[in-house]
C-alpha cells in the first residue's frame, strides 16, 4: 500500500460518515464507521511510525488463521497518518459478566495457545524482554508510568524502585524467554479479546501493536491478572486459572506470571 496525501484526516471522516468512539493510547484517536464494519486510528505525524508498525502487525497476523481485524486502507498525510481495518465483531471479553466468561473460558484458551502456536521463525517482529527492559527504563527515567496501571499494591512505591526489584530476576528470565518463546499478542487483556455473543467462541483479537515474539507469560499474566476483575471471589479466581492452564497445557509459574505482571505496567507512557 503506497503512502497517499488528502485532505485533513477530520474531513476524511466526515466524508465517510465515520463516528468518534474514544482516545486512543499516545494521542491516537479511534473512530467506527457508520455501518460498524470498520474502525480507523489516527495519530499525529510524530506517531506515524508506531501506527505503521501495528498496520504490519495487523496485516501479517491476518494471513496466519488467527481470527482479527484485517487492514483495509493506509494513508499519510502532512497532518499525520491513518489506519482503517475492518471490523471483529461481537462483545468485549471484559463486557460480559462472570457466568459467561466462564462460559468463554475455555475458548479463550484455545484461542491463546492457537496464537502461541504459530511458527516463530515466520514471525518479524518481537518484543522480547530485552526490549521491554528498555522501554520500562526509558518510561520511569521519564517520569512517565501511571500509577493507574500498576497494581494497587504498588501505586506508592517509586517507580524506579518497582523496576530495581525485578533486575535480580532478568538473567533467569531471559533464559526461559530464550527457551521458551512465542508469538504474544503483547497486550493481552480482555477488551482486546472479542467474543461472538451467541457461541462464546472467540471471535478474535483485536489491538495488536505489541504483538511480536516473547516469553509467553508476557500474555499469560496480563490475561489471568485483568480477569480476576470478572471473577467473583478469590475462589472462582483460582479455579479459573487453574481451568486455563489445564486448558493450555501447562503448570502456572506464579513467580514467573508475578515478573511479567510487574514489569509489562512500567512500559506504558
Amino acid at each position: 500500500m503506497a503512502d497517499v496525501t488528502g485532505p485533513s484526516f477530520g474531513e476524511l471522516l466526515r466524508d465517510g460518515g465515520w463516528e468518534p468512539v474514544a482516545a486512543g493510547e499516545s494521542d491516537a484517536a479511534v473512530f467506527r464507521s457508520a455501518d460498524g464494519s470498520r474502525f480507523a486510528k489516527c495519530v499525529p505525524a510524530d506517531r506515524a511510525t508506531p501506527l505503521e508498525e501495528e498496520r504490519d502487525r495487523v496485516a501479517w497476523l491476518s494471513r496466519q488463521g488467527v481470527p482479527g481485524p484485517r487492514v483495509l486502507d493506509w494513508r499519510v498525510t502532512a497532518d499525520g497518518a491513518r489506519l482503517v481495518t475492518s471490523a471483529v465483531v461481537g462483545v468485549p471479553a471484559d463486557r460480559v459478566p462472570a457466568p459467561e466468561l466462564r462460559a468463554a473460558w475455555g475458548s479463550i484458551a484455545d484461542a491463546v495457545r492457537r496464537l502461541h502456536g504459530l511458527p516463530l521463525r515466520r514471525c518479524p517482529f518481537t518484543r522480547d524482554l530485552a526490549r521491554m527492559m528498555a522501554q520500562a527504563r526509558d518510561v520511569v527515567a521519564r517520569g512517565a508510568v501511571d500509577p493507574e496501571f500498576l497494581p494497587e499494591d504498588q501505586r506508592r512505591t517509586p517507580p524506579g524502585e518497582l523496576l530495581a526489584r525485578l533486575v535480580p530476576e532478568l538473567d533467569r528470565r531471559l533464559a526461559q524467554e530464550a527457551a521458551e518463546a512465542v508469538v504474544c499478542h503483547g497486550d493481552l487483556c480482555l477488551p482486546n479479546i472479542i467474543l461472538d455473543p451467541e457461541t462464546m467462541e472467540v471471535a478474535g483479537f483485536i489491538d495488536l501493536g505489541r504483538l511480536g515474539a516473547a516469553d509467553p507469560y508476557a500474555d499469560i499474566a496480563l490475561l489471568l491478572a485483568n480477569s480476576r476483575e470478572t471473577w467473583t471471589d478469590a475462589r472462582q479466581a483460582r479455579i479459573a486459572d487453574e481451568a486455563f492452564a489445564d486448558r493450555y497445557g501447562i503448570v502456572l509459574d506464579r513467580d514467573r506470571e508475578r515478573f511479567y505482571l510487574h514489569l509489562d505496567p512500567l512500559t506504558w507512557g
